[in-house]
C-alpha cells in the first residue's frame, strides 16, 4: 500500500507561478526597443502631421483651428493635381518600361548562356551604388546642349539634338535617370526569385520538349510573380515619392521644372517657401493615403492572380 506523506502542520499553499505571463513580459522586452523607436520616428511624425493638418495660420488671428477646410483647399488645388497627373503619366511609362529591361536582364542571367554572367549582374546593379544626387548631377551634366556631352556632339557632328532639358522632354529625361538608377536593384530582386525555382521544373519541360519561350512563360515569370508585384509595388511608392531628381534639375531648366512639378517638390515648396506648413502638411497626408491605396490594389491584385 503506498503511503501518502501528510502535510506538516502550519504549511501553507505552495505558491502560484504564471509561467505564460512571464514569457508574455519577455516578448515585450525583446520587441520594446524596435516599438519605441517605430513609435518615435514613425507614428509621431505622422500624429503631428495630422494635427498641423487640421490648423490654418491666418494673418489675423494666428493659428486657428479649422477642421478639414485644409483637405477640401487641396482637392480644389489645381496645382496639386497637375503634379499629380505629371507623376501618375511618368508611372505609366516609365514603371513597366524599367521592370520590363530589369526581367529581361535577370532572364538572360539566369539562363546561363550569357557570357560572364557575374560580371553583367554587378555592372547592371552598379548604378544603384550611386547615390541619386550624383547620378542627377551626372545625367543633367550630359543632358547640357552649352556644355555637356549633348552640346558638344552637336558642335563636333554639325548636329543639332534636341535639348533634354526643355519643357517636352524633361519629364522622359528624369525617366532616364530613374530607370539608370533602379534597372538593377529591379533585376536583383528578380534573379533572386528565380535562382530559387526549383530545377525539377526545367527537366521535366525539357522532357516534354518544351523550348525556351515555353519555359519562360510557363514556368519561370509564374514562379516570380510575387517579385514582380514587390517590385512594381516600390516601384509605385517610388515614383509618387520623386523629389531628388526634379529637384536638382531645376537650377538646370528652371523653366521647364516649376515649384509644382511633383506634389513632393509642391509640398517641400509650401512648406520652406511659401512658409504654409499646415497646407504642406495637409498635401503630404492625402498623397500618402493616395500612394497606400494604390500600393494596396496593385498587392491585392497580384496576390489574387498568384493563388488563382
Amino acid at each position: 500500500m503506498t503511503t501518502w506523506p501528510t502535510p506538516s502542520p502550519g504549511a501553507g499553499p505552495a505558491p502560484r507561478r504564471w509561467p505564460g505571463r512571464r514569457r508574455a513580459w519577455i516578448g515585450w522586452g525583446f520587441i520594446g526597443p524596435f516599438m519605441a523607436v517605430f513609435a518615435l520616428v514613425f507614428l509621431a511624425p505622422i500624429g503631428y502631421s495630422l494635427y498641423l493638418s487640421l490648423f490654418r495660420d491666418q494673418l489675423v488671428g494666428g493659428t486657428s483651428f479649422v477642421g478639414l477646410d485644409n483637405y477640401q483647399q487641396a482637392l480644389d488645388d489645381s496645382q496639386f493635381w497637375s503634379a499629380l497627373g505629371r507623376v501618375s503619366l511618368f508611372l505609366a511609362v516609365q514603371v513597366p518600361l524599367m521592370l520590363g529591361i530589369a526581367l529581361l536582364v535577370a532572364l538572360a542571367i539566369d539562363s546561363g548562356r550569357l557570357y560572364g554572367r557575374n560580371f553583367f549582374r554587378v555592372a547592371v546593379f552598379l548604378p544603384y551604388a550611386v547615390p541619386a544626387v550624383v547620378a542627377t548631377l551626372m545625367w543633367g551634366f550630359m543632358y547640357g546642349t552649352r556644355f555637356g556631352l549633348v552640346g558638344d556632339i552637336n558642335d563636333s557632328f554639325g548636329a543639332s539634338l534636341p535639348d533634354p532639358l526643355s519643357a517636352d522632354l524633361i519629364l522622359a529625361s528624369i525617366g532616364n535617370i530613374v530607370t539608370w538608377e533602379f534597372v538593377g536593384y529591379n533585376m536583383l530582386i528578380f534573379y533572386s526569385a528565380l535562382r530559387v525555382v526549383p530545377h525539377a521544373l526545367y527537366e521535366a519541360a525539357e522532357i516534354d520538349g518544351a523550348g525556351q519561350w515555353r519555359v519562360i512563360t510557363a514556368i519561370k515569370i509564374p514562379a516570380i510573380r510575387g517579385a514582380l508585384v514587390i517590385a512594381t509595388i516600390f516601384s509605385i511608392i517610388g515614383s509618387f515619392q520623386l523629389f531628388n531628381e526634379p529637384s536638382i534639375l531645376k537650377r538646370l531648366a528652371p523653366n521647364a521644372i516649376t515649384t509644382d512639378f511633383t506634389p513632393n517638390l509642391y509640398t517641400y515648396s509650401l512648406a520652406f517657401s511659401g512658409q504654409q506648413h499646415n497646407y504642406a502638411a495637409t498635401v503630404a497626408i492625402v498623397m500618402g493615403l493616395l500612394t497606400m491605396v494604390i500600393a494596396y490594389l496593385v498587392q491585392l491584385r497580384g496576390m489574387r492572380k498568384e493563388y488563382r
